[in-house]
């Protein structure tokens, strides 16, 4: 399934187990443009993914499942997929990512920048009221906290309790664009490998200037 098949049935529905039931590097392009809808107490919050990056288990060196590395903190990576995998960085910020393939393959795509499309109000109140709406969940940090996402949430279902997300569609004006992931210097050759995806000029996109074209 793809975001540009226009044979896709009801782009409003959830999207089915099956979706992510693929390799990581087909479901990471197919995310772009899908809702993520999140339920703060009385609240949903929405907002349309624009740029995501794909870590592809054992054999990627920058994912956390690097050399079938299996600890507490990367243990949702290795079960079901369709769930929420969200962890801890540079002690203050959570990153939100989504569980890919299936048991015992520990793949994830992580979420780097979505744009607002519901609960303007409750998404500004937890980021910058200043800020323009479409900039507000622009990085993966600023993502988690702007939607209220946090370890709580870490093997959340999608389709299940307070985390929905839909199938979604790129208008013919949007291209998709590939380049390295952001901030995997350490992951020596694998740092240059083109698994970062993004809707290209998308003001909900992350990085320097030259990665948002």
């Amino acid at each position: 399934m793809s975001p540009h098949d226009s044979s896709q049935e009801n782009r409003l529905e959830g999207l089915s187990s099956s979706f992510f039931q693929r390799d990581v590097l087909k479901v990471a392009p197919d995310l772009l443009g899908s809702i993520l809808e999140v339920k703060n107490n009385s609240l949903t919050l929405a907002a349309r993914i624009v740029e995501v990056e794909a870590y592809r288990g054992p054999e990627d060196q920058a994912a956390h499942s690097s050399g079938a590395r299996r600890t507490p903190r990367n243990q949702v990576m290795w079960g079901p997929a369709g769930r929420l995998y969200v962890y801890f960085v540079y002690g203050m910020h959570w990153c939100t990512n989504v569980v890919c393939a299936g048991d015992g393959q520990p793949q994830a795509v992580l979420l780097r920048g979505a744009v607002p499309i519901q609960g303007e109000k409750e998404i500004r109140r937890r980021r910058r009221r200043d800020l323009d709406l479409e900039v507000l969940l622009r990085g993966p940090a600023c993502l988690s906290k702007g939607l209220g996402i946090d370890g709580g949430d870490n093997g959340a279902v999608l389709g299940r309790g307070r985390f929905r997300l839909r199938a979604g569609i790129l208008a013919p004006e949007e291209v998709v664009k590939q380049s390295p992931r952001i901030g995997v210097d350490y992951a020596g050759e694998d740092a240059q490998l083109p698994w970062r995806y993004y809707i290209a000029g998308s003001p909900g996109v992350s990085g320097p200037a030259r990665l948002r074209r």
